[in-house]
């Protein structure tokens, strides 16, 4: 295996994974992974969000070597990466999202596990119980599924919970629908073996259209019946950020789904920094939608991030090498993560803040 100081060349950069992985894929697939909502407008945004910040190095100043840990809703983490909670993902590996949680227990991280994926939670605690930290699931159907769901994670173990808030139907994807792909059910059985006659509502709310009828009370009523934290997923104005604390969210995951939700809103960064101004130092925030490399981290934990979330960029390196390929794109993010922080001479994340980047206009 070829090494230079240490690092493993099997993959040398993100973008030969990402190749990779769509090497990999059937163009159908391929389309599902990559595309998003309508036009894609807010797919685009998300990434031209991060060009629109310059870095503002602060060079002589004395730090060492670069510290990346961190921590989100009380769990240490090594890197402050966090994959997302992806449905689908027997498509991209025969291991799914316990090869994802394997990964991210060797990278001392953790995954937000999803309801609509191959595995079953518990299997997913089992294989990898330091990383199965979050478990994730939609607020659908009756209040015994969900409160069913919500004891299973309870049960297993797992440490918090992540309430995907905005996602009472599928978003308008176009590239899916020019394709005529539609993913067997299998594939978002995991928890649900039954299908839609054991459980409708998630399969209603990935194949179909459904009506929106919960509210942040009735989400806060059912949840005040559990014994986790949990964080709302979707937040994208001061508003809903709000309306979520208010609810008891002990953290919020900023988030427009990556562009596969509602076409034609702003970038996740973009809205960030006004949520964390609105909501304050002290709540966690995490963000998601458009992270591909490492100086995306450092941009988002200067707006206001506690820790990010990858979805794509987890996808890739599972495709492209399973849980060898998970481990990949930790391996890199640090990697880049520390070299960003040492030339912007900040010694650990808790030196990153505002005064690390300012917009640019070009």
């Amino acid at each position: 295996m070829t090494t230079i100081d240490g690092i493993d060349l099997e993959f040398a950069t993100l973008d030969e994974i990402h190749e990779a992985a769509l090497a990999r894929l059937d163009p159908g697939v391929r389309d599902f992974l990559e595309g998003g909502a309508g036009e894609e407008v807010t797919l685009r945004r998300n990434r031209a969000a991060f060009d629109k910040w310059a870095f503002v190095p602060r060079i002589m100043s004395g730090a060492g070597a670069p510290d990346i840990s961190g921590s989100f809703l009380g769990i240490d983490l090594d890197i402050p990466v966090m994959t997302a909670p992806f449905g689908t993902d027997g498509l991209f590996d025969p291991d799914g999202h316990v090869a994802v949680a394997r990964a991210n227990e060797g990278a001392g991280t953790v995954s937000i596990v999803p309801e609509a994926g191959t595995f079953a939670v518990e299997r997913i605690a089992g294989a990898a119980p330091g990383a199965a930290a979050i478990g994730q699931f939609h607020p659908l159907g009756t209040d015994q599924t969900f409160l069913t769901m919500m004891r299973r994670y309870e049960a297993a173990g797992y440490r918090a919970l992540c309430l995907t808030c905005d996602c009472p139907t599928g978003g308008w994807r176009e590239r899916n629908l020019r394709n005529r792909f539609s993913p067997d059910e299998s594939i978002i059985a995991g928890n649900y073996p039954g299908g839609p006659e054991e459980y409708g509502p998630i399969f209603g709310q990935l194949f179909a259209q459904t009506a929106p009828i919960w509210t942040w009370d009735r989400l806060s009523s059912l949840l005040g019946q559990g014994t986790l934290p949990w964080i709302a997923k979707g937040i994208m104005t001061v508003v809903d950020a709000r309306a979520a604390l208010a609810a008891g969210a002990s953290g919020l995951l900023v988030s427009n789904h990556g562009g596969r939700q509602l076409d034609g809103q702003r970038a996740s960064l973009e809205v960030l920094p006004e949520i964390r101004d609105a909501v304050g130092p002290n709540v966690q925030i995490a963000l998601d939608s458009g992270i591909r490399r490492g100086s995306d981290v450092v941009k988002a934990i200067a707006l206001g991030a506690d820790a990010v979330v990858i979805g794509r960029l987890a996808v890739y390196g599972l495709t492209a090498g399973g849980e060898r390929g998970v481990a990949r794109v930790m391996e890199l993010l640090g990697a880049e993560i520390r070299n960003i922080l040492a030339l912007l001479g900040r010694g650990s994340l808790a030196e990153i803040g505002r005064d690390a980047v300012m917009r640019v206009t070009d």
